[in-house]
């Protein structure tokens, strides 16, 4: 016969403090990282914790701070490389930091207002203590905007887009203002060392494929293209797409390539693409034509996904610090909460606090053929 043990007993703050020979609340400054306690009380304190494998309780430590020590964090475009590795870079950051990240996904596209209110309504039944809003597009920017809540809030987002920053931070009320940030990739400061790059090799006609235009990464992409080639005077066709997807890059080039044959015109000398999937696609039609890279025609992604130095020819595109995005959000989140210091950005621009990204040059990149 099998008898049922009862579960010991979880130990307490009391008897920790019994077992260091302090008062409970010298173990709970020291539980909560407090600087009033000395090093050998401290050690104490620890040492009796482990013996007894005490483990604080987060409902406790919420009571007495009157914080959840809890983070909202509502993301759209999860299938893509970016906003996941920014999510990943904030939920370890804020491990570190002893909070807890709570996540809900939308759909980027097709969020609309009242789902993106009641998503907040959840997060705060939760008493969230700080909101992180990663929104791609301009219905999500928008959303976050405007979404009524009273906590500090982070957005992660892009500097240009049809809605314009200052529209967006005009859609917050004035006293919730001074408990907002905004930051993002400095993708303007990357598209211009594409640019100086090709113009280094000579390049000076160019196929510009934009991504769709309702996300913020691709309007900003799209606009530093077209102002920053101009300067170069890179003569450029911008070719549209719908989606970030290699397929519709794929079916384009292969349009424009019979297109140029059948007109018997000369191939533009570089391909830039606002993503990497669509490089991919590029590169595809270009070899199954039988057009060399980078002899024939150059092709310049962005992202540097996973794999892209394997490609053939492996490909130049650029790196953006998605990591480095994402410590930049929760140490704007910790500062808001009063738990860190001023912002140290390199750049900012439209009052967003801005991390770099470079160009990462590989083989698919070559100097301009003569012609």
């Amino acid at each position: 016969m099998v008898t049922s043990r009862r579960p010991s007993k979880r130990p307490s703050m009391f008897e920790v403090a019994k077992l260091a020979g302090v008062s409970h609340q010298t173990v709970s400054r020291v539980i909560n990282n407090s600087p009033d306690v000395s090093d050998a009380t401290r050690a104490r304190v620890q040492a009796a914790i482990e013996q007894l494998g005490y483990r604080p309780s987060n409902s406790a430590r919420a009571l007495a701070s009157r914080r959840s020590r809890t983070i909202g964090l509502i993301a759209g475009g999860l299938k893509f490389f970016g906003p996941i590795s920014a999510i990943t870079s904030i939920e370890s950051m804020a491990r570190d930091h002893g909070l807890f990240m709570s996540v809900m996904m939308v759909h980027e596209a097709l969020c609309t207002q009242a789902d993106f209110d009641n998503l907040c309504d959840t997060f705060n039944e939760q008493n969230v203590d700080a909101f992180i809003f990663l929104t791609p597009t301009d219905v999500m920017f928008a959303a976050a905007c405007r979404a009524g809540v009273t906590q500090p809030r982070v957005i992660v987002t892009s500097t240009h887009g049809q809605v314009t920053v200052r529209e967006g931070l005009s859609l917050i009320p004035s006293d919730n203002r001074r408990r907002t940030s905004l930051v993002g990739i400095d993708q303007w400061d990357a598209m211009g060392r594409v640019v100086r790059l090709l113009a280094e090799y000579g390049h000076k006609s160019a196929l510009y494929f934009a991504g769709p235009n309702e996300w913020r990464d691709a309007h900003t992409r799209l606009d530093a293209w077209r102002k920053l080639s101009a300067a170069k005077s890179i003569d450029s066709q911008i070719v549209r797409c719908h989606t970030w997807d290699s397929d519709e890059a794929y079916a384009h080039m292969n349009h424009l390539l019979d297109e140029y044959g059948q007109r018997g015109a000369a191939l533009p000398t570089v391909v830039v693409s606002a993503n990497d999937n669509q490089a991919m696609g590029i590169c595809r039609a270009l070899h199954e034509h039988g057009v060399r890279i980078p002899q024939d025609v150059s092709v310049v992604g962005f992202d540097d996904m996973s794999g892209m130095d394997n490609m053939y020819p492996p490909l130049t595109t650029v790196r953006p610090d998605f990591e480095g995005l994402g410590v930049a959000a929760m140490r704007e989140t910790l500062r808001l909460l009063g738990e860190g210091g001023e912002p140290a950005f390199l750049s900012s621009q439209h009052g967003v606090g801005l991390i770099p990204a470079k160009v990462v040059g590989r083989r698919s990149l070559g100097p301009a053929p003569r012609r």
